[in-house]
C-alpha cells in the first residue's frame, strides 16, 4: 500500500509539473533539461536495482534501463551541443530530480522481493508518465526540428521499456 501511494504521488507530481510547463510554454533549453533529468533519474534507479535486486530478470531490466537511458542522454547532450542549447533548469526538471531522490531513498529501505516490486512498480508508473509528458508537452513544445525528431525517435524505446516493466510486474504478481 505504501509503495502504491509513493508511485501515485510521483505520477501526480510529474503530471502537474508537465501541465505547469505546458501552460506556461516550454523552451528547447527547458526540454533539454527535462529530458536529461528524466533519464538520469532512471539511470540512478537502475544502478541501484542492479546492485540490490534479488531477481535476475529485474537486474537484467535495470541494466537495460541504465544502458538505454545513458544512450538517450548522450544523444541529447550531443544534440544540445550541436544546437548550442544549454539545458535550463526549470520547475519540471527540479521536480523530477526531487522525486527521483525520494524514490531512491525509499528503495534503499527495501530488500528482496519488496525492493523488486517497488522498483518495477515505479518503472511502470514512471515510463507511462514520461510517455504522457512526451506526447502532451515535450514533443509539441519543441521548436527545433532536430530536438523534436530526437524526442520522436526515442519515444518507442520508452514504450518498449513500459511494456517490459509491465511484463515483469505481471510476472511478480503471479509468484
Amino acid at each position: 500500500m505504501k509503495v502504491s501511494a509513493i508511485i501515485v504521488a510521483f505520477a501526480g507530481t510529474l503530471l502537474l509539473a508537465a501541465a505547469s510547463v505546458s501552460a506556461q510554454g516550454v523552451t528547447d533549453a527547458q526540454i533539454a533539461s527535462i529530458v536529461l533529468t528524466a533519464n538520469q533519474v532512471d539511470i540512478d534507479a537502475g544502478k541501484l536495482a542492479t546492485s540490490r535486486s534479488t531477481s535476475d530478470e529485474v537486474k537484467a531490466f535495470a541494466r537495460l534501463m541504465v544502458t538505454d537511458h545513458i544512450g538517450v542522454n548522450r544523444a541529447a547532450t550531443d544534440l544540445a551541443g550541436k544546437l548550442d542549447v544549454t539545458p535550463q533548469d526549470n520547475p519540471t526538471s527540479q521536480s523530477l530530480q526531487a522525486d527521483g531522490d525520494k524514490n531512491l531513498a525509499h528503495l534503499k529501505t527495501l530488500t528482496g522481493a519488496a525492493f523488486d516490486r517497488a522498483y518495477i512498480d515505479r518503472e511502470v508508473a514512471y515510463h507511462q508518465q514520461v510517455i504522457d509528458a512526451l506526447d502532451k508537452t515535450l514533443i509539441p513544445g519543441a521548436t527545433n526540428e532536430e530536438l523534436k525528431a530526437l524526442l520522436v525517435k526515442v519515444r518507442p524505446a520508452f514504450v518498449a521499456h513500459l511494456e517490459h516493466a509491465k511484463r515483469l510486474q505481471a510476472s511478480a504478481s503471479r509468484s
